[in-house]
């Protein structure tokens, strides 16, 4: 079975190695894993071109995967990866099962709190941001609609017992264990 591994590791300064990482733990377990940066990718005529270029080679690599696993480790922000999101939604939509992880355990709320809170005193029930908007309370770790799409999946949501590096393999790891006990 493939598995396409989405996440924001593209980013990082040693992404191919990160990939290989992630691919050999793959196999370990009996996958094939399949990473955004497989593709050899020509440079376009213009940057937007090779934008859509990678775009097109990643979606071409999810409709390969049998199973897609997102690093929904908060990037950039308080929630996952906006790329990885779509990613994870699109194999939804096209019925392939889906897992994620996130290397940090902070509830959203709490994320959220963190970065946009004004720092007053909070009514449970009815906790806003700085500018008055209202933060989903729901005791789960990421945006309703990533926690509850997996979970309509039957896909694992694993979560680190306590905050690490995003690059780290621990929590992707565990998930890979259960993933092979399942299929």
């Amino acid at each position: 079975m493939k598995i396409y591994l989405a996440g924001p590791e593209v980013f990082c300064i040693d992404a191919n190695a990160l990939g290989e990482q992630k691919k050999a733990l793959c196999a370990q377990y009996g996958f094939i894993g399949l990473f955004p940066l497989d593709t050899v990718i020509e440079n376009a005529e213009t940057p937007r071109a090779t934008g859509f270029t990678i775009s097109d080679a990643n979606e071409a690599l999810i409709r390969e995967a049998d199973i897609v696993v997102a690093n929904l480790t908060p990037f950039r922000g308080a929630s996952a990866d906006v790329g990885t999101v779509y990613e994870l939604g699109m194999a939804r939509g096209l019925g392939i099962h889906t897992h994620g992880y996130s290397n940090d355990p902070t509830l959203y709320s709490d994320r959220l709190l963190a970065l946009f809170g004004d720092g007053q005193a909070q009514v449970p029930g009815e906790i806003r941001d700085r500018d008055g908007l209202k933060i989903e309370e729901f005791g789960l770790h990421d945006n309703l609609m990533i926690d509850g799409g997996l979970r309509s999946n039957n896909g694992y949501f694993e979560i680190a017992k306590k905050k690490v590096a995003m690059t780290d393999m621990t929590t992707f790891e565990s998930l890979l264990r259960k993933i092979s006990r399942s299929v």
